[in-house]
């Protein structure tokens, strides 16, 4: 049983285990579960070059980025496990609470799920279709869509980030879809308590 899966190893679904992972030092998360499935066989992020993205050196390619994000959250937050060989067909809640969650093969349960995968119109995880809704920022004829919710947030213990919560495919606006999500449920971690996690460099005596 995972407090949290993340559907999704883009730009959203990587942020948001990034700051989970670091949620997961402190005392009022240790004892927390986290996964992020990265099967994905596209990814907007594979065709890109990003020179207007904070923070990413000038000429860094997706597939640079995708690598590179994979082996940032293993080497930093090992505890989040990386599930990689798992494509997620399938999404339902059981009688007691939590989600299952079905790949093509095995089962998986959580707590709390976050869906972090693209806004394509083929849509394959089923279980969501109820909150599909057309994409409020894509243009028409790309047939985007979107998960119907409220600030990231569809259902009780059921989050959205990235393209698919209706925002713009831009990266800076999905890794920080991704971190908010994060955050919110830190919060509830944190006995409700609005919380950001920060690192910071220690201070010399």
């Amino acid at each position: 049983m995972y407090d949290v899966a993340i559907i999704g190893g883009g730009v959203a679904g990587v942020s948001c285990a990034l700051v989970l992972g670091s949620a997961l030092e402190k005392p009022f998360a240790q004892d927390k579960k986290v996964a992020i499935f990265t099967h994905q066989k596209a990814s907007s992020l594979q065709n890109g070059l990003y020179n207007n993205a904070y923070g990413i050196p000038p000429g860094t390619t997706g597939q640079e980025l995708m690598r590179s994000s994979l082996e940032h959250l293993s080497t930093q937050y090992p505890k989040v496990t990386q599930i990689a060989d798992q494509k997620i067909l399938a999404l339902s809640k059981s009688s007691d609470g939590y989600f299952v969650i079905q790949s093509a093969d095995e089962i998986f349960e959580a707590r709390q799920v976050v869906v972090a995968v693209g806004s394509a119109s083929a849509f394959i995880i089923a279980g969501l279709e109820d909150y599909v809704i057309p994409h409020p920022k894509a243009k028409a004829e790309k047939r985007r869509i979107a998960l119907k919710n409220q600030d990231h947030w569809v259902a009780e213990g059921l989050y959205v980030a990235g393209t698919l919560a209706g925002h713009r495919s831009q990266l800076s606006i999905a890794a920080g879809s991704g971190a908010s999500v994060a955050t919110d449920i830190a919060s509830i971690w944190n006995d409700n308590q609005p919380t950001q996690i920060h690192d910071s460099v220690p201070q010399s005596v």
